[in-house]
């Protein structure tokens, strides 16, 4: 059994990243002013964020080709390689994962397609959430885990994963139709900093939960959920803290957690273009889930039977 892992940009994974763990990336097209830029290799992170500042045309965002798609698992069969696993975003917010299905559809019927097995995993979530199912793939996999496995732990590890985050405004996600309940804040997008969250062990859309007056109180509000969905789990958590081009911010949001959260481990990443195009500049961002270590013993071996406590969420 040889087992590849594919993801798409928007788990904004980092070149490191990608090869350390032996993950390939599909980018996901933005289209802007009839022009299709391939996100973070047609047009950069910083890049992005300016001319979105500056342009008065807005971009949409489209998905992974199924050309691309079907050129990458070609190179997959030609290098002998038995399955694949690729890990999509949410199909709350793309159709993504719909064609992926597809095409493993396709795959498992066509008698000539018996050389490698496609392996859909909707991830319900995106940007550091979809990189910590990627990564824990491709670590499972350099361990020597069987697909079995490897899907197991997946889908153990949605079970854990959950996220908030704050937006500048809710304009962006209205424009592109992202936003789940858009009709019970219209007319409530001035002065407020929009509180947002995504139903990870549900559907993968996003939702505003709540509203704040002030960024400090939104802040606040976040921490506090943050605390209470992860201070009873009996295993270790990690978190991600991410942003759309304000680094200081993230800095601030980091250091806070780290003192007032001693326990846990928190990364850093980004919300690069695609995810750009539906939030706006100036959103912050937390993703959180068991930690992935959780999944191996001390030899550094995959733990078979894993059962995690599910996030109860009810934001």
């Amino acid at each position: 059994m040889k087992i590849a892992v594919l993801t798409d940009s928007s788990a904004y994974l980092t070149k490191e990243q990608q090869e350390k763990y032996h993950i390939d990336v599909l980018p996901i097209p933005i289209i802007w002013n009839n022009k299709t830029y391939r996100d973070l290799i047609d047009i950069g992170y910083e890049e992005f964020y300016q001319k979105l500042d500056e342009e008065k045309n807005l971009p949409t965002t489209s998905q992974p080709s199924i050309g691309n798609l079907q050129k990458k698992i070609d190179e997959y069969v030609q290098e002998g390689y038995t399955d694949v696993i690729i890990i999509t975003l949410s199909s709350g917010i793309s159709s993504y994962y719909s064609t992926v299905h597809s095409i493993a559809d396709v795959h498992s019927i066509a008698e000539d397609e018996t050389r490698i097995k496609v392996h859909p995993f909707d991830s319900k979530i995106t940007c550091a959430g979809e990189a910590d199912y990627a990564i824990l793939a491709g670590r499972l996999v350099a361990a020597g885990a069987d697909v079995d496995l490897i899907m197991h732990d997946l889908t153990d590890l949605q079970k854990t994963m959950d996220v908030r985050f704050m937006v500048d405004d809710l304009s962006h996600l209205k424009r592109t139709g992202r936003l789940s309940n858009a009709a019970s804040f219209v007319g409530a997008l001035l002065k407020i900093k929009p509180l947002l969250s995504m139903d990870v062990q549900a559907e993968g859309h996003i939702s505003a939960i709540a509203k704040e007056r002030q960024t400090k109180r939104a802040y606040k509000h976040i921490q506090t959920d943050f605390d209470n969905l992860t201070k009873n789990m009996p295993y270790k958590i990690q978190c991600t803290i991410f942003d759309s081009l304000d680094p200081d911010k993230k800095e601030e949001w980091v250091k806070d957690y780290q003192a007032k959260f001693p326990k846990y481990e928190f990364n850093t990443s980004i919300i690069g273009p695609v995810v750009g195009v539906h939030v706006g500049q100036g959103t912050m961002a937390m993703i959180w889930c068991r930690e992935l270590d959780d999944y191996f013993d001390e030899n550094g071996q995959p733990i078979k039977g894993i059962d995690s406590k599910e996030v109860v969420d009810n934001a």
